[in-house]
């Protein structure tokens, strides 16, 4: 006999996001083509909207206006008084918390999608933010099979200082029908990386070529991982493989990221048995 995890709640509402930032034009485009004709994703018994969900970034093509909107859906931001003097970011996170949340509430959407891009050579990539989420795990273990053979990775965020307040944060995240229990591998984030830097504060070191396109490739202990000017090389120190990500992505300088250091692990899934309306 098989077990099953039951979802209590079925499936009623799904949200596709683009333009989060708005210089990343995959989901910009996506989600106004769905806007104008969304045949192609609509599903008999389910709610599916797509949304722009920075337009005055999207207007102007820059990652934001004032500030990070995929930064900004915490309780701190979400709770300050409406005020046109909020940077328009966080005015915008509280919009769409009204729209299709509200966090961590039973009537916000049960799945949002956000649709990114990365100048990092990092292919299609899933952001997993709980290991422990069998709903999650079979819904992107899903997507990794009907994407086969085409690599697809899934990034695990979960970290008690590195996580953050993302856009897709406000939904609820159960998936439909039957899945069988599952597997799938993740590459845990470890810790972020910055670029050396000299007294002022200025990047003294580039990444070295041998790392630059290297997303999710072994990086072993004493592998180059920077290049100064002068033609120094600095290489990975401690006494672990890991396996970076974003690597030299452009959107992180200000973040003080060159890359992220992440460790590959197995998750396992109960199976689920869920409902559709």
């Amino acid at each position: 006999m098989t077990s099953y995890h039951v979802t209590e709640d079925p499936i009623k509402k799904v949200a596709i996001f683009g333009g989060t930032h708005g210089n990343e034009l995959t989901g910009v485009f996506l989600v106004k083509h769905w806007l104008e004709n969304d045949t192609e994703i609509q599903r008999t018994g389910l709610e599916v909207k797509p949304f722009i969900t920075n337009p005055r970034a999207v207007k102007k093509c820059t990652r934001y206006i004032d500030c990070d909107l995929n930064r900004v859906f915490d309780p701190e931001n979400l709770g300050k008084k409406v005020s046109k003097d909020l940077p328009y970011e966080v005015r915008r996170a509280q919009e769409i918390n009204h729209l299709f949340g509200p966090k961590d509430n039973e009537d916000s959407y049960d799945i949002i999608f956000d649709l990114h891009n990365t100048t990092s050579n990092m292919g299609c990539t899933l952001i997993l933010e709980d290991s422990r989420n069998d709903l999650l795990i079979q819904m992107f273990h899903y997507i990794k099979t009907s994407l086969a053979p085409l690599p697809c990775y899934v990034y695990l965020i979960e970290h008690p200082s590195l996580k953050y307040a993302t856009t897709r944060s406000i939904a609820k995240y159960p998936v439909g029908k039957e899945f069988p229990p599952c597997a799938i591998e993740v590459y845990k984030i470890m810790e972020k990386v910055d670029y050396p830097r000299n007294e002022n504060g200025d990047i003294a070191a580039l990444i070295h070529p041998n790392l630059q396109d290297q997303d999710w490739k072994p990086l072993h202990p004493g592998d180059p991982v920077f290049l100064t000017l002068e033609g120094k090389i600095i290489p990975l120190g401690g006494d672990s493989t890991v396996y970076p990500v974003f690597v030299n992505e452009a959107a992180y300088y200000e973040k003080k990221e060159a890359f992220a250091k992440t460790t590959k692990l197995i998750l396992n899934a109960r199976s689920i048995r869920s409902s559709l309306h």
